[in-house]
């Protein structure tokens, strides 16, 4: 989206009742967001060939995008023509101003 773009009406959304009076606008649609996560398990599958897949998971907030980036590689792994060995590993990292 551009600066100036407003996103789309909270009113198009199922919006939990708690983020009502603090949501205004929605910039990224929730399934947009699926479905470019299910594409990057297809390019890292399709760049990966057979190689063996590390997965390292930077905690904690980004253990929801890899979960489901997992799911996605699983489910190409199990309904594909080969299965490629996948290890997972995280990190904790603080940041400092």
């Amino acid at each position: 989206f551009a600066d100036e773009e407003r996103g789309y009406n909270k009113n198009l959304f199922c919006i939990p009742k708690h983020y009502e009076e603090d949501l205004e606008r929605v910039f990224i649609p929730h399934g947009l967001i699926l479905d470019r996560t299910e594409r990057l398990a297809r390019d890292i599958m399709q760049d990966m060939g057979s190689h063996h897949i590390v997965a390292l998971c930077v905690l904690k907030g980004g253990y929801k995008f890899f979960a489901d980036l997992l799911d996605h590689i699983k489910a190409l792994n199990q309904n594909g023509d080969k299965s490629v060995p996948v290890t997972m590993d995280f990190v904790r990292i603080k940041s400092y101003c």
